[in-house]
């Protein structure tokens, strides 16, 4: 069986490294966008991020413009933008695809962990997010609608 810190991905300076380096920790795991009716939720999940770092837990970016072409940036773009608009400090990957042929295999390992609605696979939208447990366990998946502010209460008990 994989172990989610497996599994390769890309810093947004396009290295190849996997998660690693947050195992044991609580994770967020969020497909992202610049342009997205939902990007206010940056500050959201900054919030979390800060209240919560030093006990273990931790806020993953991964932009995608699969949807509406809401994240057009390259890398230094969307960088810039999350540090300036929203000052997130939390870690903002390579951009990357969740849906199709080119999904990144972290995004196809979490749609086969926790299913959306109805058993569906696919990724709706923007802002979707992935709660994993310390063991690397996917616990929950949460539409993009839900404010990061309503997860808090469940990465408190994971913590």
């Amino acid at each position: 069986m994989t172990k989610i810190t497996e599994i390769p991905i890309r810093t947004a300076d396009g290295n190849q490294t996997d998660l690693s380096g947050y195992d044991g920790q609580v994770m967020l795991i969020v497909n992202t966008a610049s342009k997205c009716g939902f990007t206010p939720q940056y500050a959201g999940l900054e919030e979390l991020y800060r209240a919560h770092k030093d006990q273990g837990f931790a806020v993953l970016g991964f932009p995608c413009n699969q949807f509406g072409g809401q994240e057009p940036g390259d890398a230094e773009e969307i960088a810039n933008f999350c540090s300036l608009t929203y000052d997130v400090s939390f870690p903002v990957f390579a951009k990357i695809d969740v849906n199709g042929d080119d999904a990144a295999p972290l995004f196809e390992y979490l749609k086969k962990e926790a299913p959306g609605l109805l058993g569906s696979k696919a990724i709706k939208w923007n802002f979707t997010k992935f709660l994993v447990d310390r063991s690397g366990k996917v616990v929950d998946r949460y539409a993009p609608t839900t404010a990061p502010k309503d997860i808090e209460g469940a990465i408190e008990k994971l913590l």
